[in-house]
């Protein structure tokens, strides 16, 4: 029933910007921590940013100054990815962690991914 959908990714230049979003829907009675993953062909995936549902940030050393996770609402967590470099090509995953209506327990969903391509 719940489901995370990511939109936003696309093919940029070295140096641009990309915006992503990720929106939770079905029957959600809470949301928790929201965050963003990628994963690079022959790479695996990896942690690039996370939000708490208060909104505290954590970022990865890699993207640290250059990206920002944002929630702009209880069920929608955002990435602004600005400085871009063919080294952020990936796939990029949302993740969260959801309590069900009706449920007494929280358990993690992953979206399908937004492919983001840096090109240089």
């Amino acid at each position: 029933q719940v489901q995370l959908v990511e939109y936003g990714g696309g093919l940029v230049q070295a140096g641009g910007s990309l915006r992503l979003s990720c929106a939770a829907s079905g029957r959600i009675g809470s949301v928790n921590n929201m965050a963003w993953y990628r994963q690079a062909p022959g790479n695996e995936r990896e942690l690039v940013a996370s939000i708490t549902s208060g909104g505290w940030t954590n970022y990865a050393d890699s993207v640290k100054g250059r990206f920002t996770i944002s929630r702009s609402n209880t069920k929608t967590v955002n990435l602004q990815m600005n400085s871009l470099s063919p080294e952020d090509t990936a796939v990029y995953y949302c993740n969260a962690d959801i309590r069900r209506l009706g449920s007494g327990s929280s358990s993690v969903y992953w979206g399908q991914g937004t492919h983001v391509t840096v090109s240089s």
